[in-house]
């Protein structure tokens, strides 16, 4: 170094001409530093965390461009690069600053950032109860989300539909080119409009008002809820009770189910049953509501029978008591006249053939009753007549035998 400088002093113009080399070095240092900078140069020393998202598609996304990452709206990182996977989803590798920590539920949004559908990704980190993610990792394509391109929309329409909207886009442009010797009043009744429209607007403000107020409560209640651990924890454990006790008891439910579809067959014919009854018991009940009707009068009419009949009952209970020294004597009796009704019963189908045959001669029966009505006179309805005396028995009479039939 010393020969060096020393030749640098003794040679003419060398160290001038250094002295511009190392000028030209500083200048090119800090021109290139600028424009890695501008150009999002990743330098090998930092220090980002790694963390892969699977999309069903990434419209609009090109690597190394300095598309962002972002967590509410705050670049926090960008987009590395994209492949495909063997599913053939897309899966985007995102750089993000280690002091923001992802965790296993996070979820990923591809947002525009301009109409020329230049893409950024919105991150939710997830929770901190969720397991934290480390370099490498990758979140499955239903954590993540991405916008309906308008070529899509335009690929579902027909053509009937694609020329309706390009008249409507035509009319509109011609609509717009007279708008301002229309567009004025047209701001006029909307100015009208909105005035009409404040008693709904201030309606609105109160139900936000409202429902900010149910909100806070929920979240106290909420808050109220997780901060009785003991309560929770009971609740936990006998809802584990009862789950445990419904699974030991899974054949018995098994059983009951499966006899439901025949309970609601037999239902079914129980409640149509009691339709068909409910139908018969109609007019039955209009005649019990005529008969209700009706019911007042008999009712007086019964009170009046038996106001009749207190005062007959007060007449027949001194003959009742005097009629009973009599009904005492006539017991005695009752046995004989019990015998003599048993002796008579032997006889009575003898009287039937007597009774029938006399029935045929009533009117000689008659007429012989009136002549004989005594046994000493010699006269009779016409006058005196010399009488006779015939004497017969039971034998003598027409009568067909029927002791021989009962016999037998």
């Amino acid at each position: 170094m010393r020969r060096t400088w020393e030749r640098v002093r003794s040679e003419p113009g060398l160290k001038r001409n250094l002295a511009v080399l190392a000028g030209l070095i500083v200048l090119a240092a800090v021109v290139g530093g600028w424009i890695l900078g501008n150009q999002r140069f990743t330098p090998p020393w930092e220090n980002r965390l790694i963390v892969n998202a699977t999309f069903e598609g990434t419209p609009g996304i090109s690597p190394g461009n300095g598309q962002e990452v972002r967590i509410a709206g705050v670049p926090v990182g960008e987009v590395r690069s994209a492949d495909v996977d063997d599913n053939g989803n897309a899966v985007v590798e995102m750089a993000i600053e280690r002091e923001h920590a992802v965790y296993e539920d996070a979820t990923v949004v591809l947002r525009p950032k301009s109409p020329l559908n230049e893409m950024y990704i919105l991150l939710d980190p997830g929770t901190p109860g969720a397991k934290r993610l480390s370099d490498g990792d990758t979140l499955p394509v239903t954590a993540s989300e991405r916008p309906v391109q308008i070529d899509e929309v335009l690929g579902y329409l027909d053509d009937n539909t694609r020329h309706a909207l390009a008249a409507l886009v035509v009319e509109s442009d011609a609509a717009l080119a007279s708008a301002p010797a229309r567009l004025p009043a047209g701001l006029e009744k909307t100015t009208a409009l909105l005035r009409d429209m404040k008693p709904v607007s201030e309606s609105l403000s109160k139900r936000r008002d409202a429902l900010s107020e149910l909100v806070t409560a929920l979240g106290q209640i909420s808050q109220a809820v997780g901060e009785d651990d003991v309560r929770l924890a009971k609740l936990a454990s006998a809802l584990d009770r009862t789950l445990g006790t419904v699974g030991k008891r899974n054949e018995e439910l098994d059983s009951t189910l499966s006899q439901l579809p025949g309970l609601a067959g037999q239902l079914k014919q129980s409640t149509q049953a009691v339709q068909k009854l409910s139908g018969q018991l109609n007019p039955t009940l209009d005649a019990v509501r005529s008969a209700a009707a009706d019911l007042p009068g008999a009712l007086s009419k019964l009170s009046g029978t038996a106001d009749r009949l207190g005062s007959t009952m007060d007449v027949l209970g001194p003959l009742a008591e005097n009629a009973r020294p009599v009904v005492d004597d006539l017991r005695p009796f009752t046995a004989d006249a019990t015998r003599t009704v048993r002796s008579v019963k032997r006889f009575s189908p003898l009287i039937d053939p007597v009774t029938s045959t006399l029935v045929k001669h009533t009117r000689d029966v008659g007429a012989f009753v009136l002549n004989t009505r005594s046994l000493t006179t010699l006269a009779d309805a016409n006058g005196g007549i010399t009488r006779a005396q015939l004497t017969f028995g039971v034998n003598g009479l027409p009568i067909k035998d029927h002791s021989s039939e009962e016999g037998r």
